[in-house]
């Protein structure tokens, strides 16, 4: 695990987005170059496409909604269109966003027809007097904000589906696909594919967001920490903007991601301690995962339990950095990679 500080210059406005694209036993002899490769594509991509709104002046919302769009256009991620397969075979999103600034915030849950789960939640926060909508209610409230939907076969994927008849025939429920990046095989750690953003704009306003697919074969309408604020996702400007990803039931049973951010605000516990603390007492209980954690000077931490996380960021520079194993968290790349607006 390992921690990143933001270097901008004392008199530019810190700016400042970090992702993740899941948490698990992501090890480097077992991506190929290229799966490698597009892996490090999508996830530039999605830096850039906060970039270019927080270096323009735009707010961290609006930079976080962004990133995750093109983590769930992706179907790379376990979120939006590589969601996974439930028990009876349809994919059902979850997702979650938060302002720091007003402590406003949206989620929207089981639902199975929005493209982009994201801006749905953007449009509960926004549009509406509630913070979470489930189900057929959200799927009719973002048709009436129109919002793009799609038949549920757009978020199907050969690959998801696999791993679902996999997961049926040996009565599991797995978090993901495997370290081989393939069918699971029994007894292999998986990999945890939630993504999510946190963004801090020029004005000093934090936000964070957060999108899954859920588990795959999971019954029963499950809802994991991701929708839920103060488990997967939680911003305040007085203390941290966070995203997480793992174990969900366990993040949900620790709240997590208010954890972290009240440990800084009312202890002025170190960022990356603070979510190191969250997971200890994850990992207590038998969970795993991490957590993105992103204050209001530009600092920032990427904190982990298992061996890799799918992260990056960047920041007033134009440079992304992006991260996929343990340790070094320099560029999987052999140099950053400069955005532009």
């Amino acid at each position: 695990m390992t921690l990143q500080t933001n270097l901008a210059q004392p008199d530019t406005p810190p700016i400042r987005l970090v992702i993740h694209g899941g948490a698990g036993s992501i090890e480097r002899s077992k991506l190929t170059a290229e799966r490698e490769q597009a892996y490090t594509q999508v996830l530039a991509q999605s830096l850039a496409a906060g970039y270019v709104i927080l270096k323009a002046g735009g707010s961290s919302i609006d930079a976080v909604s962004a990133a995750i769009v093109v983590m769930e256009d992706s179907p790379l991620f376990n979120a939006g269109r590589g969601a996974v397969f439930t028990h009876a075979g349809r994919n059902e999103l979850d997702a979650s966003i938060m302002d720091g600034a007003t402590r406003m915030a949206g989620a929207v849950a089981a639902i199975t027809t929005i493209r982009n789960p994201i801006r749905a939640a953007h449009a509960v926060m926004t549009q509406s007097e509630h913070v979470m909508l489930i189900g057929q209610g959200a799927e009719t409230f973002a048709a009436e904000q129109g919002l793009e939907i799609v038949d549920p076969s757009y978020f199907y994927t050969e690959f998801r589906w696999k791993q679902l008849q996999k997961a049926i025939a040996e009565e599991r429920v797995l978090l993901d696909h495997d370290v081989d990046f393939g069918i699971p095989q029994p007894g292999k750690d998986e990999k945890r594919g939630t993504v999510g953003a946190v963004a801090l704009d020029r004005y000093g306003n934090l936000a964070a967001g957060t999108s899954t697919g859920g588990l795959t074969n999971k019954r029963f309408g499950r809802v994991g920490d991701s929708p839920i604020i103060g488990a997967g996702t939680y911003a305040d400007n007085r203390s941290v903007a966070v995203s997480a990803t793992g174990t969900g039931e366990m993040f949900i049973r620790t709240a997590a991601a208010f954890s972290t951010a009240a440990q800084v605000h009312l202890l002025r516990t170190p960022i990356a301690e603070a979510a190191d603390n969250a997971l200890r007492e994850i990992a207590a209980i038998g969970g795993d995962g991490g957590l993105i954690v992103l204050n209001a000077e530009g600092h920032y931490s990427m904190r982990f339990n298992t061996r890799g996380m799918f992260r990056g960021t960047i920041g007033n520079d134009g440079i992304a950095w992006i991260g996929i194993y343990s340790g070094n968290e320099m560029p999987v790349t052999n140099s950053p990679v400069a955005i532009t607006p």
